[in-house]
């Protein structure tokens, strides 16, 4: 009986499929309310930002030592300076500048593997503010208020891959007052601060591009995930990675025949994942990963399972509308959570992960085009102004303190 069950479920999902598959899902539906304004908005002419000149050691030798940095997740951090450089918002006149941006590549020192080394981040960072300080009197005057920082980082400013030590380490001190543009957004969560930007990680536009099917191709895959569901290398006890929802998924559903799993990568994921109605998305060591950027690139429905996650650009993003939240503790319930949502709900969702201005808000491209994910951080940044009375330090009062934080943090750099 339970074999002719699961065969018939198979049947109906297949000619549901089709249907997903047919030109209705070709169309587009606009974001309604206040989140599509907010997403159309145009930065330009609504705030002035001044780049400091660093010395090259702090971004662009440290590229020039691994060209890899330029297509890992982190990258947000190195585009985002390209950017501003010829940005029509950056002014040459720090006087006149609402924010000051400081291009640190924290990121950007690599395993063999390719995989970022946050250890001298802490002190490259505050090596580069002790810059700034001495020789710009922007800084002091607030103490970084008036400032923002991009640090992609897995768990952001926090400087660890790994959440207990991420969260003993805390944000670096003197990063308190910044504004920090970061990948890593979890509600409640001492590497998240209040007024913080949360962006998506980094995918490679021109990568993707390449890998688009024709848009009619049937979505003949209901469920689709590629990567690990346990890092046996990080931790060997298991149910610490990923809290466990990774291990849930596959132990539940590694022999469902609507979820299409696997650890291996193969060359047709992109393709697949166009030709798949629903992607998982679940956390791994950070609650984010690229897979929520390229489930919203090739329409495949985000089924995000991370509690307390906070989404990039969620004012101007209706994740609610677009994904499918499953809590951590729900995932052995996955499969009836999915097949019981309603076929006009899924197309709705595609629809509206079709608009072109949903895409673009996710993409870092080159060179930088209207309403992408470079326009969405300054939109954010310019919500923020004007800049109220508490931003600027009375004189000689201090509220930093440089001394604080682990004693490597304050070695020289």
């Amino acid at each position: 009986m339970r074999i002719w069950k699961l065969g018939f479920a198979v049947l109906l999902c297949a000619a549901f499929l089709l249907g997903i598959g047919s030109a209705e899902q070709a169309r587009t539906e606009r974001i309604s309310g206040s989140a599509g304004d907010v997403l159309d908005d145009d930065p330009v002419g609504r705030l002035k930002v001044f780049v400091y000149e660093l010395p090259s050691k702090y971004n662009k030798k440290i590229l020039q030592k691994d060209p890899r940095c330029l297509n890992h997740m982190f990258a947000a951090e190195i585009y985002m300076h390209r950017f501003l450089l010829s940005s029509p918002v950056r002014t040459l006149n720090p006087e006149e500048a609402d924010w000051f941006y400081t291009p640190v590549y924290t990121t950007c020192d690599l395993t063999p593997n390719g995989l970022p080394l946050p250890f001298k981040s802490p002190r490259m960072m505050r090596s580069a503010i002790q810059l700034i300080s001495s020789n710009w009197p922007y800084w002091n005057r607030t103490e970084g208020k008036d400032h923002f920082f991009v640090v992609p980082h897995d768990f952001g400013a926090c400087f660890h891959y790994q959440e207990e030590k991420a969260i003993e380490r805390g944000i670096l001190p003197l990063l308190q007052r910044a504004t920090l543009v970061q990948t890593f957004g979890q509600q409640n969560h001492v590497c998240l601060k209040e007024g913080s930007i949360t962006v998506p990680p980094y995918a490679p536009p021109q990568k993707m591009q390449t890998h688009l099917i024709p848009e009619k191709t049937p979505r003949s895959i209901f469920v689709y995930f590629r990567g690990l569901f346990y890092d046996v290398g990080n931790d060997p006890e298991g149910g610490y990675y990923a809290r466990g929802a990774r291990a849930a998924v596959w132990e539940n559903f590694k022999d469902n025949p609507l979820f299409d799993i696997s650890t291996e990568h193969p060359t047709t994921y992109y393709e697949d994942m166009q030709r798949a109605v629903f992607c998982l998305c679940p956390l791994g060591w950070a609650p984010w990963s690229p897979r929520l950027v390229e489930a919203v690139i090739f329409g495949c429905i985000p089924v995000i399972i991370a509690d307390d996650i906070v989404l990039p650009f969620a004012d101007a993003i209706p994740w609610e509308e677009i994904g499918v939240f499953v809590a951590e503790e729900d995932v052995p319930n996955l499969d009836t959570i999915l097949t019981s949502i309603p076929p006009e709900l899924i197309l709705r969702k595609q629809r509206l992960l079709a608009n072109p201005s949903m895409k673009q808000a996710m993409l870092f491209p080159q060179p930088a085009e209207a309403g992408d994910a470079f326009h969405q951080v300054l939109n954010g940044l310019a919500r923020k102004l004007p800049h109220g009375p508490g931003v600027y330090l009375k004189p000689g009062e201090k509220i930093l303190n440089w001394t604080a934080g682990p004693v490597g943090d304050l070695k020289p750099w």
